[in-house]
């Protein structure tokens, strides 16, 4: 019995312990600046971001010059420095909207000769190649189930088959024994194009095998980054010049191609979903020739910049990040055509220069240096992160974290939080401080399925190898049924993407002041922390992109 009570009492000690080490201590002067963060100063910024006269944001826009503008003011009514380029608040990102031709051609050919012609947008349709105007391939064809290459993981759609100088058929997915935010990685387009590329592939054939689902209508164009020298920067759907075609076909297509080299389409998905890769060669050759023409606009990403008071660690850099682009303007749903964006993501922007002010009332900053990046082109492909995280107007081995803000969907009180990505680094730790600190729990991704880790700025940092995280809402609710998912989704439909996402939407500010100061204590310990941020051992992030 006694040495039940002493492991009990060492027990209860050793929690103590760690409860302390969880407690976060905050000079008076921080905490009478995070104090002061107003529910009505976030209001104000959407109301303005999210008005009419900005027509929606769209990068390119008048519209989006007056968001750029408003920052840049605020940046310097703050006190904030300029961390763009040449001494400015700007960093330029030259963007290409890209075209598919008219007389786009696709014929397969089979082993004995048979050619069949598929119809334009019926049975396939082709990404417009960024930097060529003309293409012409012919290549045949391997089936690569997903296009996933993850030995560590127990699968691999490339294990015995060679596609060099070939073209892979691929289906959209993942075996449902991958972890969400890995499924959401390994399922991105970006990375099927990227192994397939690594492979030896000269182009990528994404199939279906849903009868009812037609190919993607690409005819309003895909964008890239372009460099100085007219070359991809960064792109979604163009990642290397060995990829000479992109393009999607229906069931039909895919299902003529699968039965002449022996395989069932039928169970094909199921089979996959359950890790078992079904590669193999076809017997059809592709022939395919088609154009692309190009629309070329600038626009810039607006960057602040808070110095950090130590001599050393002030050359490291915390980055925040949100977009500030939108949509512009579009279908018209009751009678209104333009698409605000007032949650997606005026209501980022606003937490972001609302964290930066909390900063610029410090009298003594924090160790590192912080960065408050609004990035253009989130919308087109998080094209703006994307070129910051790759091309950053600070070295790019001292940035040390990531803390990304997009639609926080502050629709309700703030009761709990999802870290997302944190928990592939130490940034968890920072997390669950700052949420214990303001009475928050931290819960895991209600919504999974949405694969909102790789659909968000922070996805482009973490590529970089840089940790990174996007703080969302929870599930918990004042009234105990603990299912706010279910309320974000109801508003989703009605707003998201619509016109309707208004500053007369629902809001609730309050929560939106909850939201920067959770932000600002996550950034804050990672800025005075002796240690950056690190990846896990052995995270799936940290092993492929981790810094060496």
């Amino acid at each position: 019995m006694k040495r039940f009570l002493f492991l009990a009492l060492f027990c209860g000690l050793l929690l103590q312990e760690n409860a302390f080490a969880q407690s976060l201590a905050l000079d008076k002067p921080v905490e009478k600046s995070l104090k002061k963060v107003k529910p009505n100063d976030i209001k104000a910024h959407v109301k303005y971001l999210a008005d009419d006269r900005l027509l929606g944001r769209k990068p390119g826009t008048e519209g989006y010059q007056m968001a750029v503008d408003y920052v840049v003011e605020h940046y310097k009514k703050a006190g904030i420095e300029p961390g763009g380029e040449n001494g400015t608040y700007l960093q330029l990102v030259r963007l290409r909207q890209a075209f598919p031709g008219k007389e786009a051609s696709m014929t397969l050919a089979d082993a004995q000769g048979t050619a069949l012609q598929l119809g334009y947008n019926k049975d396939f349709s082709i990404y417009p190649h960024a930097e060529e105007q003309s293409v012409q391939v012919e290549a045949p064809l391997v089936f690569a189930g997903y296009g996933i290459s993850a030995p560590d993981l127990g699968y691999d759609d490339y294990a015995g088959i060679d596609v060099a100088g070939k073209i892979v058929v691929v289906m959209r997915g993942a075996p449902a024994s991958f972890p969400s935010t890995v499924s959401a990685y390994s399922r991105d387009l970006m990375t099927v194009l990227k192994i397939a590329a690594e492979k030896g592939a000269v182009g990528v054939i994404v199939a279906t095998d849903n009868p009812k689902a037609g190919v993607a209508n690409l005819e309003r164009g895909t964008y890239s980054v372009m460099d100085a020298n007219g070359k991809v920067a960064v792109s979604r759907n163009y990642v290397s010049d060995k990829i000479r075609v992109l393009a999607n076909i229906n069931a039909a297509t895919f299902q003529q191609l699968l039965k002449g080299a022996g395989i069932e389409m039928a169970g094909l998905g199921e089979q996959l979903k359950q890790g078992k890769p079904a590669s193999a060669p076809l017997t059809h050759t592709l022939r395919t020739s088609y154009t692309s023409t190009y629309k070329d606009f600038e626009s810039h990403n607006v960057i602040g910049k808070i110095t950090g008071s130590d001599p050393q660690l002030q050359h490291e850099y915390v980055v925040h990040s949100a977009h500030l682009d939108h949509v512009g303007i579009g279908r018209a749903v009751n009678g209104d055509s333009i698409y605000n964006g007032a949650h997606d993501n005026a209501s980022g922007v606003a937490s972001v220069l609302e964290i930066g002010k909390i900063y610029s009332r410090l009298q003594e900053k924090p160790k590192r240096s912080v960065l408050f990046v609004m990035v253009t082109a989130e919308e087109m492909g998080l094209l703006g992160s994307a070129y910051f995280a790759r091309y950053p107007t600070v070295p790019a081995d001292q940035i040390v974290a990531n803390i990304n803000t997009d639609m926080p969907t502050i629709i309700a009180p703030l009761l709990s939080v999802v870290g997302l990505g944190a928990n592939h680094s130490t940034l968890e730790n920072e997390v669950a401080v700052a949420a214990q600190h303001l009475g928050m729990v931290v819960e895991d991704d209600p919504e999974p399925e949405q694969m909102r880790f790789i659909r968000s700025d922070q996805y482009s940092f973490v590529m970089q190898g840089i940790p990174a995280l996007h703080i969302k809402y929870g599930n918990k609710t004042k009234d105990g049924r603990n299912n706010l998912n279910k309320q974000v989704e109801q508003w989703r439909k009605v707003h998201y993407h619509m016109p309707q996402d208004e500053v007369t939407s629902t809001f609730d500010f309050d929560a939106g002041k909850k939201y920067v100061q959770l932000n600002f204590l996550i950034s804050y310990q990672v800025a005075n922390a002796t240690q950056r941020p690190s990846w896990k051992a052995g995270d799936f992030f940290g092993s492929r992109f981790g810094r060496q």
